[in-house]
């Protein structure tokens, strides 16, 4: 699966967020960051490693009112939730170093276990449209 962009891939992301089993795995960057334009790449390859999750690119400032209360401070701020996992709720959120291989063992179900942390509400506001 490719890396969604929330806006002109609105109808594809909306069907892949349906599917009740698919982990949302969000990026939340900045247009003028040149850490996140140089992460982008490695992103897409992880991508294309994992065709069963859903990956989006998420401009904090073109899309700041989906963030709720949350703040983001530190690039690239990731979020990882699954399918089943309430509104507000995720398997991690937060800054990581900009290197792909840390979110790949993140993505291991192993490493974030039952982990549940504070987080938007990304996947309701990716399926308003």
């Amino acid at each position: 699966m490719p890396v969604f962009d929330p806006v002109a891939d609105r109808s594809a992301l909306a069907a892949a967020l349906a599917d009740g089993n698919t982990r949302l795995v969000a990026c939340m960057c900045a247009a003028w960051c040149g850490t996140c334009r140089e992460y982008a790449q490695a992103f897409e390859q992880l991508a294309a490693r994992h065709p069963a999750l859903c990956f989006v690119w998420v401009d904090i400032e073109t899309h700041a009112d989906w963030l709720d209360d949350h703040d983001i401070e530190n690039f690239p701020t990731l979020l990882v939730q699954d399918a089943q996992q309430p509104a507000g709720q995720a398997r991690f959120f937060g800054p990581v170093l900009p290197a792909v291989g840390i979110l790949e063992r993140m993505l291991d179900a192993r490493v974030l276990g039952d982990a549940t942390v504070a987080a938007p509400a990304l996947r309701e506001h990716l399926l308003a449209g």
